[in-house]
């Protein structure tokens, strides 16, 4: 079954290499075709190597290809749509972490003003599209990264609580998916159309890295 996981997760890395490629030099139909397939390999991957298979994260990863594929078209219907899915895997993460953190092991000491830098920067990345960013959105937009926030903060405590190799890669994964998503928001809606370097490029390679190292982290322990 391992041997049927390396491949899987060699067919992630081709695919993922490919679209970067491909994102960098801003061919869309190539990466049209690579991205739904980002996320099915690194889930194939994970299920042919955990023993057990947590169904929570196969849920996570799920909703998060979801959330790939909704986000595909443009439109601000789409884009809530996708942020919807996203939303829904980041619950799923926070009930993966919840399985391993012991409270009384995480430092509020350093818990507390991270959660701090973590939802200022929410409000603010998303109070900085305000001239572009439909009214109704605004709301949501940022409820969506407080919850990318907390899923972070859950990643945090569990590393607190494990202090493992695997443990440090899954939040530090968990950190790359906060700044895809910043990214994202703002290569969206600011008015700054060059703000970001390489706009699309930026979102996918911290996304994949993201969901690559949050995986690799939980099969880690």
């Amino acid at each position: 079954m391992m041997t049927v996981s390396y491949i899987f997760f060699a067919l992630f890395s081709i695919v993922s290499v490919i679209h970067l490629i491909h994102t960098w030099m801003e061919r869309g139909k190539m990466r049209a075709y690579t991205k739904p397939l980002l996320l099915l390999t690194l889930l194939a991957a994970y299920c042919f190597a955990a023993r057990p298979v947590s169904w929570i994260l196969v849920a996570a990863l799920a909703t998060s290809w979801l959330g790939d594929v909704l986000l595909m078209p443009h439109g601000n219907k789409w884009f809530v749509m996708g942020g919807v899915s996203f939303l829904i895997s980041h619950i799923f993460f926070m009930f993966v972490y919840l399985g391993d953190i012991v409270w009384n092991r995480v430092n509020l000491f350093v818990l507390v003003p991270v959660a701090v830098v973590y939802y200022g920067v929410s409000v603010a990345v998303t109070l900085s599209l305000k001239e572009n960013l439909p009214k109704p959105m605004l709301v949501p937009m940022i409820l969506y990264l407080l919850f990318n926030s907390t899923m972070n903060l859950f990643a945090l405590s569990r590393l607190m609580t494990l202090g493992t190799v695997g443990a440090v890669l899954a939040y530090v994964g968990a950190v790359f998916f906060f700044i895809s998503d910043c990214t994202l928001y703002l290569v969206r809606y600011h008015k700054k159309e060059d703000l970001i370097f390489k706009k699309h490029f930026t979102v996918m390679l911290t996304y994949i890295l993201g969901e690559c190292l949050i995986t690799v982290g939980i099969l880690l322990g």
